[in-house]
């Protein structure tokens, strides 16, 4: 009885004790700090800092990775059988599978596709692994298809139904000519979308490929069903955490406690206009100068800008300008939002200061 009396006294101090908690908590002063007041740094030297962090464990993490290096034999094995291995766990796999490729891969050729990268044109891809199946085809003296003519590589004007059935050709020795497409983030932000894993899933269930993949995200699984796990991709599926920081994959995600750099943003703009053509660069120059111009509207609506453009005999036809247009959105350099009107308007994502450089970086 003197017990049980205790226990509830107990519990009664716990339960006053947390409402008058409570109760000061809410008669205190809130705070006026806001997240905006956080002084962060440049995005440079932030990277510049976490570059000059000493690496821990060295010794440790060197044998754990001389304990993957040891499961190389039986990786080649499953390849062999028609699995595709699956890397993932803590740390960049960048390297182990570039490693593992370079070594214990040799009698196959490796297409590398890096989908840590902002975006990513599949048909250009799969264009290029045609073009090295189609070189040892041609090299062991076989009929390399019934579907594209012998002496030339037309494969850049093949559908991708097409190009997957060239890769799907008949068996004919064990050790047939096969190409293993090694995909460094098969679940980057340019590669989540259905579409993109429908695709690679039916090309790893082709003949003449191989895939090896890494994953980082723990959600990860979800982009893929039954029949893609355990039919296409046919996964063998590998825990190989490497605590390797992920340097490379980083450099394309802005850092959550640096600030935007105006110009470093401007110069990755410029690079990228610069490599297309003249044309294209024009139409973007008018979508700046609009933007410039008219600070305050939310974009430029596409009737004026085809309008101008055709004026200024830069397109065309609406296809040209389209095609123009998704190569900006494919650089994430032209975004569109709805305007308050219903109709659909083009913005370049950057401040006006920004904007402005970039114009003087293409114009120079």
């Amino acid at each position: 009885m003197t017990e049980s009396h205790d226990e509830n006294e107990e519990e009664f101090e716990f339960s006053r004790n947390y409402f008058l908690a409570k109760e000061l908590a809410g008669s205190g002063k809130k705070s006026t700090h806001k997240l905006s007041d956080i002084s962060i740094v440049d995005e440079q030297e932030l990277r510049a800092a976490t570059a000059d962090i000493e690496p821990k464990h060295e010794r440790e993490i060197a044998s754990l990775i001389n304990s993957y290096k040891a499961l190389y034999s039986k990786w080649v094995f499953e390849l062999r059988c028609g699995f595709g291995l699956l890397m993932y766990g803590f740390g960049s796999k960048k390297a182990l599978i570039e490693d593992f490729a370079s070594t214990a891969l040799k009698e196959y050729s490796v297409v590398v596709i890096n989908g840590y990268l902002q975006s990513i044109n599949m048909k250009q891809a799969m264009i290029a692994i045609a073009g090295v199946l189609w070189d040892q085809l041609k090299n062991k003296g076989r009929d390399s298809s019934g579907s594209f003519p012998k002496g030339q590589q037309p494969f850049s004007s093949q559908s991708i139904d097409s190009l997957l059935a060239f890769f799907d050709g008949p068996q004919v020795e064990e050790n047939d000519c096969c190409v293993c497409v090694v995909v460094h983030s098969i679940d980057g932000p340019a590669l989540r979308g259905a579409e993109f894993q429908l695709l690679l899933a039916r090309l790893a269930s082709c003949s003449h490929i191989r895939i090896v993949a890494s994953i980082d995200h723990v959600n990860a699984p979800l982009l893929w069903d039954k029949k893609m796990v355990h039919t296409q991709f046919n996964w063998c599926w590998y825990h190989v955490p490497t605590f390797a920081p992920y340097k490379v994959e980083g450099i394309f995600f802005p850092l959550i406690l640096a600030h935007g750099n105006t110009t470093q943003s401007a110069k990755t703009a410029a690079i990228v206009l610069q490599s297309l053509t003249p044309n294209a660069q024009s139409v973007f120059k008018i979508l700046a100068g609009y933007q410039l111009s008219h600070p305050d509207e939310e974009g430029m609506p596409m009737d004026n800008l085809y309008t101008i453009c055709r004026e200024r005999f830069l397109v065309s036809s609406l296809v040209t300008l389209n095609s123009h247009l998704t190569e900006f959105k494919d650089h994430e350099l032209v975004k569109t939002r709805r305007h308050s009107d219903g109709q659909d308007c083009l913005y370049i994502p950057l401040a006006s200061e920004a904007l402005e450089k970039l114009l003087s970086e293409i114009s120079d």
